[in-house]
């Protein structure tokens, strides 16, 4: 007669059966969401595009042989290396320096604001930060300001001699006079092609010069009468006049006297400037500054990292400030008595007490970069798409484009999950230890 069943195996056969019950629901969603999808893209991605030929490896070796993704690999490696580094380090210098003033909170609140706001809107607004533009872009608005306070830019950059000028081109973008000027007679200096909106705000119309006896006189002008009616190479009343023009005196290479147009237009140069050339210098037609290109082939793809660790920076900085909150005050006080300066104790004592924490927010990070999509594909425009480039965006043309191949998108899928997986193993071993702990 066969042995029944202890109550003790019942009751653990029963709270099996429970436990089951609870975790069948669960397993089925992973398993529909998480197993099969990647079971299906690691079997397509072992068939061509139309999905009815089989190819084998083909397809990885075409990640190896096209240059965007080549591009998108090594994108993503400059990702994995500076997004997470910077955002880490800015999240630590900003926990370490708000611990101790008083409305550290509220400086915390403001970096870990950006957390709130979508990928898609940040990328919206870093777009118009990096318009190049500087009238539109913040970025270039600051960059243009602190350059035009050292090197400012000149007010006429359109500036040009018209028809039948006593001006002529010269080397550099200069301009000079045809013929040598003379002691006591005025001279002309017309210029077009500056627009009325461009001038200097505050130009007044243009003044003819009278003559003085041993000296040069002249005017530098707009030579053109809106609505038409002015005189070629003559100072009519209604035209503008060009204040603050550099005039060079120029004998035999060599600038003898210089002068500035006042604001009618006139100038006067002493003696020394009988018989030379004038010129008007490069400097007074230099284009206006416009900036820095953030988005172009060169800066766009560290201008995106930007935006990256703009949003990312509050969430390393909350992680690491609730780890410094359980370092032990004892052991940087004791330092601090011991003679220890404020950067020894940082970098002896803070840093590798925070050592688990930096690890978290680290590989965290890591992972998260290596599927960023949403930034580069708001920010970057589309003529530098391509230098832009990364694997879960290459990922997303290739599979969706205009020439999809899901076969080949289906490979760079598996790439992407094969790099990813590393991390994301390293991560689970590392809670699990210390979880034992």
């Amino acid at each position: 007669m066969a042995a029944t069943a202890s109550p003790k195996s019942a009751e653990v056969r029963r709270r099996r059966l429970v436990a089951a019950a609870f975790l069948l629901p669960a397993l089925v969603l992973l398993g529909a969401l998480v197993v099969q999808p990647i079971g299906y893209s690691v079997y397509r991605s072992l068939f061509d595009r139309s999905g009815g030929t089989f190819v084998g490896a083909d397809n990885y070796l075409e990640i190896l042989r096209d240059d965007s993704i080549r591009t998108a690999l090594r994108n993503t490696a400059l990702w994995v290396v500076l997004a997470p580094t910077t955002a880490t380090a800015l999240g630590l210098i900003f926990a370490v320096l708000t611990e101790r003033v008083r409305w550290g909170t509220a400086f915390k609140l403001l970096v870990f604001m950006p957390m709130a706001i979508s990928m898609l809107a940040a990328g919206i607004i870093f777009r118009l930060v990096y318009d190049h533009d500087p009238h539109r872009g913040v970025a270039n608005a600051v960059w243009v300001g602190v350059h035009d306070t050292f090197a400012e830019s000149s007010a006429f950059p359109k500036a040009r001699p018209g028809r039948d000028s006593p001006l002529v081109p010269a080397d550099g973008g200069a301009f000079v006079t045809r013929d040598p000027v003379r002691a006591g007679v005025p001279v002309l200096l017309p210029l077009v092609g500056v627009a009325a909106e461009a001038l200097p705000e505050g130009t007044r119309p243009a003044k003819a010069a009278g003559a003085e006896p041993g000296l040069v006189t002249g005017t530098a002008w707009q030579d053109f009468t809106r609505g038409g009616g002015g005189r070629t190479n003559t100072v009519d009343p209604a035209e503008s006049a060009y204040a603050g023009m550099r005039i060079e005196a120029v004998k035999d290479g060599r600038v003898v006297d210089a002068a500035t147009a006042r604001a009618d237009g006139t100038f006067t140069l002493s003696a020394k400037a009988d018989g030379a050339l004038l010129r008007l210098p490069a400097s007074n037609f230099r284009e206006a500054y416009s900036g820095v290109e953030w988005l172009g082939p060169a800066l766009v793809t560290p201008a995106i990292i930007g935006a990256y660790v703009w949003m990312w920076a509050g969430f390393a900085m909350v992680l690491i400030g609730a780890g410094l909150a359980a370092v032990p005050r004892e052991l940087l006080e004791a330092a601090r008595v011991d003679g220890a300066s404020e950067w020894q104790v940082f970098r002896r004592i803070t840093v590798p007490l925070l050592a688990p924490v930096l690890a978290v927010v680290l590989v965290t990070l890591v992972i998260n970069v290596m599927k960023i999509f949403d930034l580069v594909f708001v920010i970057a425009p589309g003529a530098v798409q391509d230098d832009a480039n990364v694997l879960a965006f290459q990922l997303y043309r290739t599979s969706f484009g205009t020439n999809a191949d899901p076969g080949l998108g289906s490979a760079i899928a598996v790439l992407l999950l094969a790099l990813v997986a590393p991390v994301m193993f390293y991560n689970i071993r590392r809670m699990r230890r210390e979880a034992r702990r």
